[in-house]
C-alpha cells in the first residue's frame, strides 16, 4: 500500500493542496482533472523530483519523503519521451540496469522479455531519430518497467501520439499491467484511456483530490457541480426538493424529477442535480415505463456527429440529449416536433 498523507506543495502558479490518498499495491489509478490542477506536480513529488512542504509518503511503513529520486524505485514516463539519440534501443531500454551493473545477460533476457509484450523486439537495433512517435513512446516505457519499480508513473505517455497508435498501446499497457500487476499512477485528459485502463480515478482540481471511485462513480455520480461539468454532463440543475405521496422528488420549472438516491432530505430543501445526455430518450411516444421521467418538450435543434446525433430540447427549461445514429433515425424526428424525454430514476444524480 502506498500511503499519501496531507501533502502539500507551492510552486507559485502550481501546488498541492493537503493531498491524501491510499494507492493499493498493483492498482492501476488514472489522474485527470483540468490544466493545471496539480496533476504532474503530484507526479514529480511522489518520484522525489519535489521535496514537499508538507506531508509524507510512505510505502508500506517506509517513509519515503526524504529519499532521494535514485534511492525510491519509481519510473516515471513523460509524453515528450525523453530517449538517448546515441544510443540503440535496447540500449536505451538496458540503461537503467547497465548503471546498477546487472549482467549482460539478465539485461539482454530482461529486455527480450519486456520489448515482446510492447511489439518493438524487432526494433532493438535502430535509434530514436529513425523510431515513429508510437514506437519511441514504446521504448522510453519499456526503460521505465524494465527497472521493475514500486510505482510507475505515466504523464499523458499517450497524447502526443494518432488515434490508432493510442488504442494500441493502451492495450499494451493493459496487458503489462495484468501480466505483473505494477502500481501505476497514470495522467491523462482522454477519458478512453480512462474507461480501457483504470481501476480508480482520481480528480483533481487547484492542487487538491476532489472525488476518487471508479470510472463510472466518477462519470455517472460526480460528487459536485463543477465535477459535472468537467466529466461533460451538460444536464445539471438546480430545484427544490418535494415529497408528494411518500415519494422524494425535485422540483425544478414547476416539473418533478423522480430520483432513487437514498438521501436523508427535508421538504422544500434546496437541491442540485444531472443527468447524462446519453441517458436521456427522445421520443415521439410517451411511453408507459413506471420506472422513468417522462417529460413533454419541443425539439429546438438537432446536430448530427456522425455516429450519434445531439438533441436540444426545451421543456421549461433546456435538456441536451445523445442518441446513437440509428435509434434516431427509427424516430423520424425533427426540429419543431413535440416530443418526450424520457430518463430512468436512477440516471438522476444528486449533487452535493
Amino acid at each position: 500500500m502506498i500511503h499519501i498523507n496531507n501533502l502539500s506543495k507551492d510552486l507559485g502558479e502550481f501546488k498541492l493542496q493537503n493531498v491524501s490518498l491510499d494507492i493499493p499495491k498493483g492498482e492501476y489509478l488514472v489522474i485527470i482533472g483540468p490544466t493545471g490542477a496539480g496533476k504532474t506536480i503530484l507526479l514529480e513529488t511522489l518520484a522525489g523530483i519535489y521535496s514537499p512542504d508538507c506531508g509524507n509518503i510512505c510505502f508500506g511503513d517506509r517513509d519515503i519523503t526524504a529519499l532521494p529520486p535514485r534511492e525510491r524505485n519509481i519510473s516515471m514516463v513523460y509524453q515528450d519521451f525523453m530517449l538517448f539519440p546515441h544510443m540503440n534501443v535496447e540500449k536505451n531500454i538496458g540503461f537503467g540496469l547497465k548503471n546498477k551493473k546487472t549482467a549482460p545477460d539478465i539485461i539482454k533476457k530482461r529486455v527480450d522479455e519486456i520489448t515482446e509484450i510492447f511489439g518493438i523486439n524487432h526494433l532493438l537495433h535502430r535509434f530514436p531519430g529513425t523510431l515513429s512517435g508510437g514506437e519511441k513512446q514504446r521504448t522510453a516505457i519499456c526503460r521505465a518497467v524494465l527497472m521493475d519499480p514500486v510505482m510507475l508513473l505515466l504523464d499523458e505517455p499517450l497524447s502526443a501520439l494518432d488515434t490508432q497508435t493510442r488504442e494500441t498501446l493502451r492495450s499494451e499497457l493493459r496487458k503489462f499491467h495484468d501480466l505483473f500487476k505494477t502500481t501505476i499512477i497514470h495522467i491523462t485528459h482522454n477519458y478512453e484511456e480512462v474507461f480501457s485502463l483504470a481501476d480508480r480515478v482520481a480528480l483533481m482540481n487547484e492542487g487538491e483530490i476532489l472525488q476518487t471511485g471508479s470510472p463510472d462513480d466518477i462519470f455517472e455520480r460526480p460528487a459536485t457541480g463543477f465535477i459535472a461539468g468537467f466529466v461533460g454532463i451538460e444536464n445539471v440543475y438546480e430545484g427544490i426538493f418535494v415529497l408528494r405521496d411518500g415519494i422524494s422528488s425535485v422540483e425544478i420549472f414547476g416539473i418533478d424529477i423522480r430520483h432513487k438516491n437514498s438521501l436523508t432530505v427535508k421538504e422544500g430543501e434546496s437541491a442540485k442535480l444531472c443527468i447524462r445526455s446519453e441517458n436521456i430518450r427522445i421520443s415521439k411516444e410517451k411511453g408507459l415505463d413506471m420506472d422513468s421521467n417522462v417529460i413533454s418538450c419541443k425539439i429546438l435543434d438537432i446536430i448530427d456527429n456522425g455516429s450519434f446525433v445531439k438533441i436540444i430540447a426545451y421543456a421549461g427549461f433546456i435538456l441536451n440529449s445523445v442518441m446513437m445514429k440509428k435509434t434516431f433515425n427509427s424516430e423520424e424526428l425533427k426540429a419543431g416536433d413535440t416530443a418526450y424525454a424520457c430518463f430512468d430514476f436512477d440516471s438522476v444524480h444528486i449533487l452535493q
